[in-house]
């Protein structure tokens, strides 16, 4: 191979960049990704020709050396409209079901290829350390052993067979320390020493080496005051050498520029999100490295052999193209069965005052409350249809009052807001917490600081409204993270965390009705004032000297 050739394939640029296909033959590039921007095409069918035009460019160059179509595909094909879209990690962590992650990450795989994809960033195995940070959701869980059981239970799911059409290169991220940064700031400082990273957040990626994980992806935040992308003791000593990973280590985004150019490749990288006017800098840089010594000719071959063995193992050279008879699968009921089973095991009840719940069917009047329970954008969080996710419902959804509608004949009444008067109803439901977001804009640490750890006056009023009706309160808690809600749970006859559900919203109503039982506990212990979040860590993990309001595994049931 020329060197323009090894460095095409060390590039990674998103399909709508200008000039992304004379990229693709002059520049030789290795792989695409979607991310937030113009979509492919207007369905599936579209995605997958789009791709296939790429991939036929691709394919027309001297080597013929077919691309990678990388996609955050986080809870599902999340990024496809009408796709299934499944409980976030968080809510899979509290199911505490390794077989139940693994169905998921084959329905993921099979909806991801279907729209064109046969990489996807995920699974977040990080270990949250404070609820501060803003992706605490993209994770399972605090516990490292937990954590590291659903990872390796997601790497085969999404992989399998990797030569077969209906699986995909999975990406265990971000390496390593993303969730424990002091004060929970996306891309900080992590504190911990390398031996206690090790000892603490280091298992899960040995677990998805250990299950043939296709690639790995570099963090933001610093260790030992050095950027993780280009710190070579952790990525070439720990992770390749160390652990014996063989396969793509994948920067973040526009990691070349962020965290010192040609520093990253001589740490391990192999790959480069050259997105944002990065490439043609990666690509100068790069043989300015190589003159110069900066980088070696050895490091730029491994790089390239292991994103050569991905594709041979993806078997792309013999099948480069999407598999068209996967159209038909997206969105499927097999597949929101599956989902739906995730979010009624998913949900935790923290309070059941005098039986409150179940429901019964026989009631005579319910008030569902709450713009959160008519709305499947909000019920499904960040990175769902748009990075930040959104606020309106989505197609093929079903939100939690669908859910009432279809679980019983007795009279709903919907007061989105709380502003009517329903002191004769049996019970006011209150679906109440949070409003999208992703990554630093859901960082309370950070300086886009748009959320906080409590719920808002307006939601709280809901519950006063229903309250001083005299009517009984059973609270739905929407939310990516435990918050501080100890006068909300006391107020409540019921409350249920039920974390972010996704697009099955009916899967709270069947629990909420006694269909089934509650299964969930705590993937995180439960915070019990604001005050436990002035130190560095918070409430929820290695800080012994803070008292939960719940401990980590707590949970109800009938």
């Amino acid at each position: 191979m020329t060197l323009d050739e090894k460095i095409g394939q060390m590039t990674q640029i998103r399909h709508f960049d200008e000039d992304a296909e004379k990229a693709i033959t002059n520049k030789l590039i290795g792989s695409i990704i979607h991310t937030d921007g113009p979509a492919p095409g207007e369905d599936a069918k579209a995605w997958q020709g789009k791709f296939t035009e790429l991939q036929k460019l691709a394919l027309s160059t001297r080597l013929g050396i077919p691309l990678l179509f990388g996609v955050d595909a986080v809870h599902g094909q999340n990024t496809y409209n009408g796709a299934t879209i499944f409980p976030h990690n968080i809510g899979l962590g509290a199911t505490r079901n390794a077989e139940l992650v693994e169905q998921i990450a084959e329905i993921t795989a099979i909806e991801s290829q279907a729209t064109g994809f046969n990489w996807v960033f995920s699974p977040c195995v990080a270990i949250p350390y404070n609820e501060k940070w803003g992706r605490v959701y993209e994770a399972f869980a605090e516990d490292v052993e937990l954590t590291a059981n659903l990872t390796k239970a997601s790497v085969q799911g999404h992989q399998g067979d990797l030569s077969k059409s209906n699986t995909v290169m999975a990406t265990a991220k971000h390496y390593i320390g993303d969730g424990a940064t002091d004060y929970g700031i996306e891309g900080g400082k992590t504190s911990l020493s390398e031996l206690e990273i090790s000892e603490q957040l280091m298992k899960p990626y040995s677990e998805a080496v250990k299950a043939g994980v296709g690639s790995v992806m570099a963090s933001f935040n610093k260790v030992s005051d050095i950027p993780m992308h280009a710190h070579k003791r952790l990525i070439t000593d720990s992770l390749k050498i160390g652990m014996g990973f063989d396969g793509i280590m994948v920067s973040d985004w526009k990691g070349y520029s962020k965290y010192g150019e040609n520093a990253i490749i001589d740490a391990g990288i192999d790959m480069v999100m050259a997105v944002d006017g990065d490439m043609d800098d990666f690509h100068i840089g790069i043989k300015r490295g190589l003159e110069n010594d900066s980088i070696s000719i050895d490091r730029i071959n491994d790089a390239v052999k292991r994103i050569l063995r991905q594709k041979y193992r993806l078997g792309l050279f013999n099948n480069p193209f999407p598999d068209t008879t996967l159209v038909s699968k997206i969105g499927i009921k097999a597949h929101r069965d599956v989902a739906r089973q995730a979010v009624r095991e998913s949900m935790v009840l923290l309070k059941n005052n005098n039986q409150t719940l179940p429901l019964s069917k026989d009631l005579k009047k319910i008030v569902v409350v709450g713009e959160h329970a008519d709305n499947a954008g909000l019920q499904s969080g960040g990175w769902t249809i748009a990075w930040q996710g959104v606020t309106e419902n989505y197609d093929g959804a079903t939100t939690i009052l669908d859910g009432f509608k279809q679980q019983t004949n007795t009279e709903i009444i919907y007061d989105e807001t709380a502003l009517e008067q329903h002191p004769d109803a049996d019970v006011a439901v209150i679906v109440i917490g949070e409003t999208p977001y992703a990554e630093f804009f859901g960082d309370i640490g950070g300086e886009m600081d748009r959320y906080q750890l409590t719920l808002t006056e307006a939601h709280q009023n809901y519950i006063n409204h229903y309250k001083n009706q005299g009517v009984k309160v059973v609270v739905i808690l929407i939310s990516g993270r435990p918050l501080v809600t100890t006068q909300q749970i006391e107020q409540s006859d019921a409350f249920v965390a039920a974390w972010l559900p996704g697009s099955e919203g009916h899967g709270i109503a069947e629990v909420l009705f006694g269909d089934y039982n509650f299964k969930g506990t705590l993937p995180h212990s439960w915070p019990k004032n604001e005050e436990d979040f002035e130190g560095l860590f918070g409430p929820n993990f290695w800080d012994n000297s803070i008292e939960p309001l719940f401990e980590y595994g707590f949970g109800l049931n009938y």
